[in-house]
């Protein structure tokens, strides 16, 4: 039927790190050295644990990895050391880190008159957005900024849907990491994973990359949330 063929989704809500930038060797880092003055040696599997989690949550995994108590205080001055030294590296960024086939996902989406939103749990969102060329492009952006729980909590992803005006169940979700794909479903959304599919696999829809990510895949994936 020709109602099948118009888009079901009506808005699209992207995670940043792993889905529009690989940001995620700067945060490894950055997070190593932090871990570094506790004698701890952070593993790229730890990194993996961080993904999608506020900084302060990440600092706190850490410490309790490490065997270290952390003060209130101390949480606040590593978080800012940390992210001192994640924006130096972040301000090699350009257009050129964006992954493949968002863009082109994106002119699509507005071709459509489909909303995209970023819901990230970084607070320095804005100025990834701003070094990638993409901040025009995006109809709402909410960050670590403007949420008081990270996910798993799917405050960031409920947060972007009321300023787009829409429904959590006209939404789909593109993310890279469990908490994400869990703060997704916990809001009602649909979600697409990017990456392995055992990591993902509560995902409605598991992709390796961004490659091939399609409006028609949206449309599925939210056919399967809409009544």
């Amino acid at each position: 039927m020709q109602l099948d063929s118009k888009p079901r989704v009506q808005g699209v809500i992207f995670d940043l790190d792993g889905v529009i930038v690989d940001t995620a060797q700067y945060h490894f880092e950055a997070w190593k050295t932090v871990a570094s003055e506790w004698k701890y040696n952070l593993t790229a599997e730890d990194n993996e644990q961080l993904k999608g989690v506020s900084r302060k949550d990440s600092i706190a995994k850490i410490a309790s990895w490490a065997g270290i108590i952390v003060s209130a205080a101390e949480l606040n001055e590593i978080a800012a050391q940390k992210n001192k030294k994640y924006l130096a590296l972040c301000n090699a960024l350009s257009p050129k880190h964006i992954l493949p086939g968002i863009v082109d996902l994106i002119h699509e989406l507005k071709a459509n008159a489909i909303q995209i939103a970023l819901g990230s749990a970084s607070k320095n969102a804005r100025f990834v957005i701003e070094k990638l060329g993409l901040s025009k492009l995006f109809d709402v952006i909410i960050d670590g900024n403007d949420v008081n729980n990270s996910k798993p909590n799917p405050e960031v992803f409920l947060k972007a849907a009321q300023q787009m005006k829409l429904s959590p169940q006209a939404c789909v979700v593109i993310e890279d990491a469990p908490a994400g794909i869990q703060a997704a479903l916990a809001a009602g959304m649909g979600v697409v994973g990017l990456g392995n599919i055992s990591d993902l696999k509560q995902a409605n829809l598991v992709l390796q990359d961004t490659k091939k990510l399609t409006l028609e895949q949206l449309n599925q994936v939210s056919k399967k949330i809409v009544p």
